[in-house]
């Protein structure tokens, strides 16, 4: 069964970091595209940031760029989001997800079940 499970969510202040991990398992994602979404209350679910499988290709959306990092570790079948700077508006559950299309889309092949990030003001 494939697996990617999401962890490091929780509740931070302003200003505050916060590392995300997601951990693959039932297959190898070393040739696949991966990345973060968020979805927020009421809202759909959005891409954060992307990441091809060398790791040389990244992409971010514009609210996040500068604060965000994404990394990935083949070896590992792992892929990480530094947050740092964080913001009340980052408030939301974020979804790993793996796919072959650059960048990932919402129709990604694979998904996690999301964990919580929570900023307060």
């Amino acid at each position: 069964q494939v697996r990617l499970v999401e962890s490091g969510g929780g509740l931070v202040q302003a200003g505050g970091s916060l590392r995300l991990s997601c951990g693959a398992s039932g297959r190898t994602f070393s040739g696949y595209n991966m990345g973060w979404f968020r979805q927020a209350p009421g809202k759909e679910r959005d891409l954060v940031a992307t990441i091809n499988p060398s790791g040389g290709t990244i992409y971010y959306v514009d609210s996040v760029k500068g604060r965000f990092t994404i990394s990935r570790d083949n070896a590992k079948n792992s892929v990480y989001l530094q947050m740092d700077s964080l913001k009340p508006e980052d408030t939301a559950v974020y979804y790993c997800a793996a796919g072959r299309s650059w960048p990932l889309t919402s129709t990604s092949d694979y998904w996690g079940q999301g964990t919580q990030v929570t900023v307060s003001s």
